[in-house]
């Protein structure tokens, strides 16, 4: 072999090495996925990566985001939660209600709204591990007690919250903490953001350390991907499940605290479709539903890319019913190719 020929297969074979690497890299395809939205729809109109534009659609998926973080935590235990987008209504009518209407101290309601669906949470888990029914029809039927519930405690939205409570709807621009970028020729430094947008991605640094970095998120993916086995090494798989949807129902309670920030109000209409959102953005960012595979960082690049395409396709001017309709072809197609790579494996 010639020393030309030597050097282009060792080019080859370096080619190589770097696109496993970074075919490696957690959460690739989720954020190539992502790139591409984004140029598609700046191609299409240069507004949708405007600083104002960007705020609006982190505002717009911060509670979905976390919805999502619970909803991730049961997928990687190759289980579904239904019920999570009516369990954070419920949380939401019950901290308000209790805060406006009962005269209670603010934080104790607030902790009493996320306490109640932190116990949905365990309430499925307990079923799922103690009697053995299947998630699907559990959370079918907790999502439905849980619509009830909400309904009983509130019948129109509460109003004139206090402070604690839209907390998460605070607004802040950089120049506010440094004035002296009021003066830079940047709209990014004067665009305001929301508390609630910084505290996604603190959920998610924290949750992404756990799951890679303590026993417990290795045990997660544990029982996700062979339940037996986790067993048989063991792994208690029971109590692993039913942390897993007791800490899926605290960021439920959390994911209500950030909307009502949002929107200021506590609503009992809320979360009607929260949970295919939620299992949207888990699909998309890569989080097999088979169980024991994906990165939760790829759930939050899923929820931005559900964002970006219903922002985008708002400012197209494309009709609202035919972006639930291209949200609904994402998901299958995403499950579509969680299906073939399972096969290939």
């Amino acid at each position: 072999m010639t020393e030309k020929a030597k050097n282009t297969e060792s080019q080859g074979v370096n080619l190589r090495q770097i696109g496993q690497r970074i075919a490696g890299i957690p959460a690739i395809g989720p954020l190539i996925a992502l790139i591409a939205a984004l140029v598609y729809f700046y191609t299409q109109n240069e507004r949708i990566i405007a600083p104002n534009t960007i705020s609006l659609i982190l505002q717009q998926t911060s509670w979905i985001a976390v919805l999502a973080i619970g909803q991730t935590l049961i997928i990687l235990t190759a289980g579904i939660d239904l019920s999570n987008g009516l369990v954070m209504a419920l949380g939401t009518v019950v901290m308000t209600t209790l805060a406006v209407e009962g005269g209670m101290d603010p934080t104790l309601a607030l902790l009493i709204g996320i306490l109640v669906t932190t116990g949905f949470g365990l309430l499925n888990g307990l079923l799922v591990t103690r009697l053995n029914i299947p998630p699907f029809i559990v959370t079918l039927g907790t999502l439905n007690i849980a619509f009830a519930l909400t309904r009983i405690v509130a019948v129109t939205t509460i109003n004139d919250l206090p402070e604690l409570h839209t907390f998460f709807g605070i607004r802040f621009a950089l120049d506010d903490f440094f004035p002296a970028l009021a003066n830079a020729d940047s709209r990014w430094f004067t665009t305001p953001f929301t508390i609630g947008a910084v505290a996604v991605l603190v959920l998610y640094f924290i949750m992404w350390w756990v799951l890679r970095e303590t026993d417990f998120g290795r045990h997660v993916y544990a029982v996700g991907d062979d339940p037996e086995a986790a067993r048989l090494m063991g792994i208690p798989v029971n109590r692993v499940l039913i942390t897993v949807y007791a800490l899926a129902g605290f960021f439920y309670g959390i994911a209500g605290w950030i909307l009502v920030g949002r929107i200021g109000s506590g609503d009992p209409n809320a979360g009607q479709t929260a949970n295919l959102d939620s299992i949207t953005a888990v699909v998309i960012g890569g989080i097999s539903l088979f169980g024991g595979r994906g990165n939760i960082l790829g759930t939050l690049i899923g929820a931005l890319i559900v964002g970006v395409f219903i922002t985008g396709l708002q400012i197209t001017g494309v009709d609202p019913l035919w972006q639930r309709f291209i949200t609904g072809v994402l998901v299958i197609g995403a499950v579509a190719i969680d299906q073939f790579s399972q096969r290939i494996k």
